[in-house]
Formats: C-alpha cells, structure tokens, sequence
C-alpha cells in the first residue's frame, strides 16, 4: 500500500541521521534531496548528465568522482550563483533557486546529499545548558545521552593546535580566560574547538610520503582550507572532515533499508483524514529537477529536514494548517567578524615562526564560550573567503568615509579598499581572524514566510525577515570587544572589525519551534506522523553554539521516539 515507512525530505545535517538511524531500526526509508549527490557512481558527471534516479547500496559510492568535482578551488567550490557548493539544481549552468531578502546579508546554503554540512566548518559543540534548562520543554540532561552517541558517529573530538591556535590561546590567557575543561559549559572560558574531523595523519611530515600518498590515506592533512572542500581520505566514508555526506549517509546505506533519490524537490505534503488520528502525513509530491516531471511517494510517516527555510516554505506551499509560529521565531547567531594583523617580529618571539599560517589546520580549531553572550573563536579562511569576509561584507559602509572612534579596540571599522586593502592582503599569512557568534532573541517578527505572487519551479518562494533585537546588537558589540581586546593582547599591530550585515545567515534555528509546532518528539501537533529533524525545532539559538550537534542529537532522538510511537 505505501512505498515506504519513512520519507525523508532533505538528507543534511539532520535528515542523513534520521535515514541512518531509522534505517537501523529496520524501518525502510526513502530519502528526497533537491540537490546532486555527489561521490556516486550513479551520478558520474554529477552537474552535467541526470544520471541514475536512486542509490541504495554502499557500494555505489565513489571516491574518485568525489573528488573530481571537490576540487577546493575557491570560487570553483564557493560561488553563492554558480558554485558547487549553492543552492540551486545539480545542473550549474541553470541559475540558483531564488529567496527573497528583505535586508542587505546573504544566505550561505548549499543543497546535495549532505546539505550545508558539505562546507561547514565541522564544529560540534553542545548547546549552552542555561540555554535549554527551564527554557526548552526538554532539559538538557535528555540531550546528553544524544549528543554522547553523535559524538561517537562522526567522531568529534578536540581541534589540534597549529600556529593559530597557538596564538589564539596566547592572546586570550593573556586577556584573563580560563580553560574550560567540560563540553557542558556553565562558566566562561576557552578551550580547544570540538570539531568533526578525524585525528591528524600520523605520517603527515615523514618526508617518505608523496602529498599524492598523503591525500589517499585515513586521517586530516591540515590543509587549512576544509570549507572549500575536504578530499583527505582514502574512501568517501573515511573523508576527514565529517559532514553527513560522508559520515551519515554511508552508515545509512550500509543498513539495506534506505535508498536515496537526489534532484528531487519536495513541492508538497500528502495528507489524509483518520478516523482516530486526525489529519495526518501519508506522502510527498515531488519534482524531479532533471525532466520537470512531478512525482508523488506514500509513506507511513514523513520526516522534514529541508533546513529553517524550506521546512517552513513546504508547510505554507502543502495548505497545511495554520499556525502562527510556523515559520516563525527565526534565529541566526548574528554575526560578526574581527582580525588581527601581526609584525613578523611579535610573531617570532610569540611563536618561534614568521606568520600565523591561517592556511594550516582546522577552519576553526579555538574558542572562547561566554554563556548568556555568546562565543568568539579562531576561524581562517582561504584568501578570497578570508579577504570577503575581513574586508568587503559589511553593515557599516567604507572605513574610509567614517569618522575616527577614538577608544574603540578596534582600528578600521568597515569595507576596505584600494591600496589599503593590498596592504592588508599582503600581510594574510600574518593575519588571525576571529567569526563571533551572538546569543540571539528569538522573536517572533523575525520569519520565513512565502511570497504571495512570486513563484519558481517549486512553487511560492522564501522570503526571509530579520532584524536583530536592541539585546542581540549589545551582545554582539560585548562580543567584537571581547575579541579585539583578545588580539590586542596577543600583541597585533592592527585590529579589523569587518561589522558584518545582520542578515548573513548561515546558522539558522528555530523556525517550526519544539512546544509551538512540533512537540518534545518532534511531532508536528496539527499532523500526525509528520515529523521534524533540522535546525527549525530549536527552541532558541542554543546560546550561540555552533547548532549542528544539536540538531543531530534531536534528530537520533526523534528516530528513536517515531520508531516506539508508530512501528513497534
């Protein structure tokens, strides 16, 4: 009667670990992704041909092909327009899908088996407990158990120290934080990031290794520039950096009860009326993003895990019914950026070397965590993501036409250019450079909801609204200074403050929230067997914590609470 018990939509940071493990509870699953999947060899010119249709078997996955297309070319891997890592169909001569922002910022997303998790930074804290605790309708000691078998999945374990950290310790320890040596956090301090990515190759300097051998073989290379790609390792499954894509989603297929279809967009939710249940999920209709042909799956439940824009979007597109928080509440850590750039010889005394290296080691591989504020940690990028991100994205116009702050840690506010900006470029190996991620209000002007003329391919299209609370602006600004005052310390010359715009979204929650669309199973409270396993559900921004985590620790526990509710 139905194709399958489960339909997942969506197979990112959340979706890949409900197929796993629903899959392992013996469930069959089929799992709906709108972008290419990659690493497979029945897509072997992923963003040329159509290929095959699904993928059930773990044996179909391809090294070779992963990492032909994960080149780790900057603007190869990283173009918001016509990039590997976009938003928009496998096919990357078709432009991206659209959303509509109604606020100078950017939305950095990516679509394909493993979602934005392809280019994350593979950092997995937990959330803050004074974040959850009396906040949430679950308490934070529910999650542990969670995250303690996520953390032994992937594995997370702690970033190990190259030049960067090396200094980020310095400069911090000088500027008065302790270590903290918990990853349940209750007090401010610093410690090394909890990252998902596999202990350094122990071979790596022993000069009897071509960097040929080194790339082909188990364990992280250091290569500094993971966001634009990950390619050490000597099979997909044991790619260094561990987004789902290679961690998640070849456990899956190895259980034999999941099978995934990729270019396939979920355009709406399939419904029935039950005599006992109500309204419930019976499928999903979907589009096929190849041929345009329209599809339609029965399952016994759904799951959504299209991210904090597209699980709303499919909500409003399906007529589901009303909900004043659908959609609502959205959350985005409110970002900043702040560098530093050193003389060669503070570096030399500090350091022993001549230059930061930002280039070596993890993306992020320090922190600094402050409970009821947020964190600011060490984060270098390649030199274009760097550069952009340092210099050229910023709420506060050019640093040129600003007036002086005399008494502000910093020494430029804002965009940067001519041979201001060269200057600076010239000193990028000497340069740290700091994201901040702010404890963010939730509130309930800040939304996605759908454009009531505008339509794509998919239907009625994203719009996203938000602006930070006077709160979150305080935080943030407590923030760059906690952080400036950090590089000051470790001795920089001169101190950047990039003010990013509000509206760079990259670390969306809270959308569909637990307790007011979806309950502590994470069952929607209007649909029956209509489940949620991304960012949406979060009751809050966490406190600021990186929320992929998190989201997998509620996706392996709502997995285990469909699995009693609905197929015991």
């Amino acid at each position: 009667m139905y194709d399958a018990d489960v339909i997942v939509v969506g197979s990112g940071g959340g979706g890949a670990v409900a197929a796993k493990e629903l899959g392992e509870a013996g469930l069959k699953v089929l799992v709906l992704e709108a972008g290419p999947f990659y690493g497979n060899k029945q897509w072997q010119e992923p963003n040329r041909e159509r290929g095959g249709e699904w993928s059930s078997s773990y044996d179909d996955l391809d090294v070779g092909i992963y990492k032909r297309v994960f080149n780790m070319y900057e603007n190869n891997m990283n173009d918001v327009v016509s990039g590997v890592f976009r938003f928009g169909p496998a096919d990357r001569r078709r432009s991206p899908w659209h959303r509509v922002m109604r606020q100078k910022g950017d939305i950095w997303q990516a679509a394909g088996v493993g979602g934005t998790t392809q280019h994350y930074w593979a950092q997995s804290p937990r959330a803050f407990p004074s974040a959850v605790d009396g906040v949430w309708p679950i308490g934070y000691n529910e999650l542990i158990p969670y995250y303690e078998k996520v953390e032994a999945t992937l594995p997370v374990q702690f970033s190990p120290t190259t030049p960067k950290e090396e200094l980020f310790y310095y400069g911090v320890r000088k500027a008065g934080w302790e270590l903290i040596p918990t990853l349940n956090v209750t007090t401010p301090g610093y410690r090394p990031n909890p990252n998902a990515i596999l202990p350094v190759n122990p071979r790596l300097m022993d000069e009897r290794y071509s960097m040929e051998q080194l790339w082909n073989m188990e364990g992280c290379t250091l290569q500094g520039h993971c966001v634009n790609g990950c390619t050490a390792g000597p099979s997909v499954d044991r790619i260094a950096k561990r987004s789902t894509l290679v961690s998640y989603v070849p456990l899956a297929l190895k259980t034999g009860n999941v099978a995934i279809r990729p270019n396939s967009f979920a355009v709406g939710l399939l419904t029935e009326q039950h005599p006992q249940e109500g309204l419930r999920a019976t499928g999903v209709r979907f589009r096929d993003t190849w041929t345009g042909e329209f599809h339609e799956l029965t399952a016994r439940t759904v799951v959504l895990a299209g991210g904090c824009i597209e699980t709303p979007r499919l909500w409003l597109n399906s007529g589901l019914p009303y909900n004043a928080w659908v959609g609502r509440g959205l959350t985005n850590h409110c970002f900043d950026w702040v560098g530093g750039v050193f003389d060669e010889q503070e570096l030399m005394r500090i350091l022993g070397q001549p230059a930061v290296f930002p280039y070596v080691g993890h993306t992020s591989g320090a922190r600094v965590d402050i409970p009821g504020t947020g964190i600011f940690q060490v984060s270098c990028l390649s030199p274009g993501l760097m550069s952009f991100l340092t210099y050229g994205f910023s709420e506060a116009g050019y640093d040129a036409l600003r007036a002086p702050e005399p008494g502000e840690p910093w020494d430029i506010r804002g965009r940067v250019v001519g041979p201001a900006l060269k200057e600076l470029m010239r000193n990028y190996a000497r340069t740290m450079t700091y994201l901040l991620l702010t404890d963010d209000e939730t509130l309930h002007r800040n939304r996605v909801e759908v454009d009531p003329v505008l339509k794509d391919e998919n239907g009625p299209i994203p719009v996203v609204h938000y602006t930070p609370s006077p709160k979150t602006l305080q935080r943030r600004d407590r923030l760059a200074r906690y952080a400036c005052e950090s590089l000051k310390a470790a001795g920089a010359r001169t101190i950047i403050r990039s003010d990013t715009p509000f509206s760079f979204m990259l670390h969306m929650e809270s959308t569909m929230r637990m307790g007011y669309v979806v309950d502590t199973n994470c069952e929607a409270y209007q649909v029956k067997r209509l489940f949620i396993a991304d960012n949406s559900v979060h009751f809050n921004g966490i406190g600021g914590p990186n929320p992929t985590l998190t989201t997998q620790a509620l996706a392996t526990r709502m997995s285990e609470k469909l699995a009693c509710l609905y197929f015991s």
